[in-house]
């Protein structure tokens, strides 16, 4: 069987791999790049608009980024989070202005991000994390208000007919964004399909991965419509196939990839498309998440334009499925147990009861049950107004502990092989919102021979904080920040 011979073998047709396919198109245009997707076209999992938040998760109103601790909240990984969109709105902003994504409208918009609590102890919680972030240059827009009356300006459908005796509080930031994950996605790929080096290749799935003797991957890929196999001999592979990418990267046998697993958890939404109450409601409003709930599963209220069309967003509601993509298989679970993780698989079943019960607890609701959950953020929320809609598929990552116990990650990792030649990204928030970023720390580790001073300032151009730090330098930021929020325009309506 012949050989396809690629620079680059990008597995999963998500917004990850055509991130990394756009950096290194502009990078390096004569690299041979293929993405390769299992389904019959790209950005249909975890990437597609109704399979995610579509929050761009800049750290503003997301509460689990920011965690109570001994010495009081903490706020760092918010910071990194939010320095790390901003790498995701430069490179944008560039692709925007080349003409190589369409208007900013078409994939992100501007949509206010607000933090809403209510009882004391939540409303003393958002006041410290409201005064430690807004202290610093990257949260300095921030607003916080416990006035009843404010409150009711930022976000009316969430206060109308809510007990004005209960104390509430909330922060507000005017450019927070809502983004079309897969229109993004589809944009890219579509402006890579004009460059003769790079091909597409859709029902395409891998079914074995193999190092060569000459130190290249041969990866085997079965069309899926035809029945028939081919070979790609790749210097390169990337696998960002979302739940995928674990069994993926435990067919290549790399050592690095020994110890890990994944626990999957599925997703529902509330959906409204109701005009009155869409128009009533622009905001992502987010609240505290449950105990015993994972990060993905805090409840929040949003404002969704997916595919041109607005609607209204509440949940998510979590369950658990042995699947690990939502078009997957039941036995993917199972099949990713191995003697090599299968301790650490046993130590977070054991020691999560909590998150099972709650997953358990999210499985058994009704229509109504979640619409009184729903009631929460919007008080006179009709049952008949709501309908329920499939999220996406996420799976955590599992991994070794200093003691070499399992422990459950709820953030993404990169998992590479000593000479970076394979590599994967597991794991799931704050995932697309920070494709940019993750993608350039790929190159600058899978790519390190060719990562020279002419690739340094080709990636300057298209992302010209690299190098620099968002978080510890505020004028770069404010001059950053001042230039992607007028291009993207997201300064606010």
């Amino acid at each position: 069987m012949p050989k396809i011979q690629a620079d680059a073998l990008l597995v999963g047709g998500g917004v990850m791999s055509a991130t990394l396919a756009t950096l290194l198109s502009k990078l390096d245009p004569s690299l041979k790049l293929i993405l390769a997707e299992r389904l019959d076209h790209v950005a249909h999992e975890s990437t597609d608009g109704w399979n995610n938040a579509g929050t761009g998760h800049a750290g503003y109103c997301e509460l689990n980024y920011t965690t109570e601790t001994a010495d009081g909240v903490e706020i760092n990984r918010a910071l990194s989070i939010n320095a790390n969109f901003e790498i995701s709105l430069q490179l944008w902003s560039s692709l925007v202005k080349t003409g190589e994504l369409p208007a900013p409208n078409q994939f992100i918009n501007p949509t206010p991000h607000i933090s809403f609590v209510w009882g004391e102890k939540n409303v003393a919680f958002l006041r410290e994390r409201y005064s430690k972030l807004s202290q610093h240059h990257l949260f300095k827009e921030m607003e916080y208000s416990e006035d009843f009356a404010v409150l009711n300006q930022w976000m009316p459908l969430v206060m109308t007919g809510r007990d004005s005796s209960v104390p509430v509080a909330a922060t507000h930031i005017s450019h927070g964004s809502d983004v079309d994950f897969g229109s993004l996605t589809r944009n890219l790929i579509a402006s890579l399909e004009s460059n003769e080096q790079f091909d597409l290749l859709v029902s395409h799935e891998v079914t074995d991965i193999e190092r060569a003797k000459d130190k290249r991957w041969d990866v085997r890929l079965k069309n899926l419509e035809t029945g028939k196999s081919i070979t790609i001999s790749a210097a390169n592979v990337f696998l960002g196939a979302g739940g995928g990418a674990l069994p993926l990267l435990q067919k290549s046998g790399i050592p690095e990839s020994k110890g890990y697993g994944g626990f999957p958890v599925s997703g529902q939404w509330l959906v409204c498309q109701n005009d009155e109450a869409v128009k009533r409601h622009h905001a992502k409003v987010y609240g505290k998440a449950a105990l015993g709930a994972p990060p993905m599963s805090v409840p929040h209220l949003d404002t969704r334009i997916i595919n041109g069309k607005p609607a209204l967003l509440f949940g998510p509601f979590a369950g658990f499925t042995t699947k690990f993509l939502k078009k997957g298989s039941r036995l993917d679970l199972i099949k990713s147990i191995r003697p090599n993780n299968l301790v650490q698989m046993m130590d977070v079943g054991v020691n999560n009861m909590d998150l099972t019960k709650y997953l358990i607890g999210e499985v058994r609701q009704s229509h109504e049950d979640r619409v009184n959950a729903l009631r929460d953020y919007f008080p006179e929320a009709r049952s008949d107004k709501w309908t329920l809609a499939e999220a996406g598929q996420r799976v955590q990552i599992i991994k070794k502990d200093a003691k070499g116990r399992g422990k459950l990650e709820f953030g993404t990792e990169l998992v590479a092989s000593k000479d970076g030649s394979m590599s994967a990204l597991l794991g799931a928030s704050p995932g697309a919102s920070v494709a940019a970023q993750a993608m350039i720390e790929v190159i600058e580790r899978c790519f390190a021979s060719r990562f020279t001073g002419d690739w340094q300032a080709r990636l300057k151009e298209l992302v010209p904080s690299y190098g620099e730090s968002l978080v510890n330098d505020a004028d770069l930021l404010r001059r950053v920040r001042e230039h992607t929020l007028s291009t993207l325009k997201l300064t606010g309506k």
